[in-house]
Order: C-alpha cells, then sequence, then structure tokens
C-alpha cells in the first residue's frame, strides 16, 4: 500500500502491483531461459520517470542447482 496523506490512491497502488508482478514475471521468463532453477536475492525498485508515469525494476540472482 502507498499512504498519501489524506488516503491512499488506491488506482495508482494497483497500477503499481500490477506493474511488479509483471516484471517479476519477465525476470523468471529471462532466468528459465538461461537454464536457471532459482532466481534469489530478488529486489525491487521503482520510480517516477515523467508526470502520471513510473518504472518498477525487479533484479536478482538466476542460480543453478547441481
Amino acid at each position: 500500500m502507498i499512504p498519501i496523506i489524506g488516503g491512499e490512491l488506491k488506482g495508482y497502488t494497483e497500477m503499481m502491483n500490477e506493474a511488479s508482478a509483471l516484471t517479476t514475471k519477465r525476470m523468471v521468463q529471462e532466468a528459465e531461459h538461461l537454464g536457471a532453477d532459482a532466481v534469489v536475492n530478488i529486489r525491487y525498485s521503482s520510480a517516477s520517470v515523467m508526470q502520471n508515469a513510473a518504472e518498477v525494476i525487479a533484479y536478482g540472482t538466476a542460480v543453478k542447482f547441481k
């Protein structure tokens, strides 16, 4: 939840949650493409890139079990 003085911006929160889910899905797909068994130490970052637009970045380490 993203708190704002006066209440939560539900539309913005939903948009950021959807963006996080999509980012995670893409990261997992890339790890699978590389032959990884898992992704560890996942981190998320978000930033406003312009008015009414934001970006979500997810990164982690793809690992292969022996």
